[in-house]
């Protein structure tokens, strides 16, 4: 009887150790299914990263630990940290362009380019040191700026008439005003206690131009 029970045994269990075997090895060979979530992560995790200490902290193993993933799979999305510090750059650029986009005027879009850049000085800072870099052909081959600079083109030719580079002069003295009202505020160099100062000038400075522009075009 126990000899018997002992050949049942036997036979069960290598039954089941060759399923288990075979399903192992199907497992094995499938196919990996992609994360979809794993872009994302990743890009949270490089603009945490990039808040908390910079460009140097970028470094593939540790957005591997911040996206709760492994390099391996941060490899097969993007081809390097280049690739990554780019398409986190294109993210900047997307979100700064519906802050501006949405205004109902150039006064207001002016304002909220600022808005964005105080609420993300880190982002700001990232996007306009390696911007040129990364997301434009070199200035070399091309004379283009860039998407929120031939909005404000637009923007200025519905208003004032002509064509969008008509303007451009006007949209760099805008840009250059609000820029450098930025750089100003997040580097501190002018005081907190000053800032609404900086930006009420600014404010004015750019209704001024824009009254100048207008009393041209008469």
């Amino acid at each position: 009887m126990y000899t018997a029970l002992s050949i049942h045994c036997q036979y069960y269990s290598k039954h089941l150790t060759n399923v288990f075997t075979k399903d192992f090895k199907r497992r094995r060979w499938m196919p990996r299914q992609p994360d979809p979530e794993l872009e994302k992560r990743v890009l949270d995790a490089a603009q945490k990263l990039w808040r908390g200490g910079g460009d140097k902290t970028l470094s593939m193993r540790a957005l591997a630990k911040a996206a709760r993933t492994n390099t391996p799979a941060i490899y097969r999305r993007f081809k390097d940290r280049k690739d990554i510090l780019r398409a986190l750059l294109l993210r900047v650029r997307t979100k700064q362009l519906e802050a501006i986009q949405s205004a109902r005027s150039l006064e207001e879009a002016i304002d909220r380019y600022i808005d964005f850049a105080l609420r993300n000085p880190w982002e700001y800072e990232l996007y306009y040191l390696q911007e040129h870099e990364q997301l434009r052909p070199a200035v070399s081959r091309s004379p283009e700026i860039g998407p929120g600079f031939a909005w404000l083109q637009n923007q200025l030719a519905e208003r004032l008439g002509g064509s969008p580079e008509d303007h451009a002069s006007l949209a760099l003295a805008l840009w250059g005003l609000a820029h450098g009202t930025v750089m100003l505020l997040i580097s501190k160099v002018v005081p907190p206690a000053r800032a609404a100062e900086l930006r009420a000038g600014c404010r004015k400075a750019l209704e001024e131009l824009l009254r100048a522009a207008e009393q041209r075009g008469r």
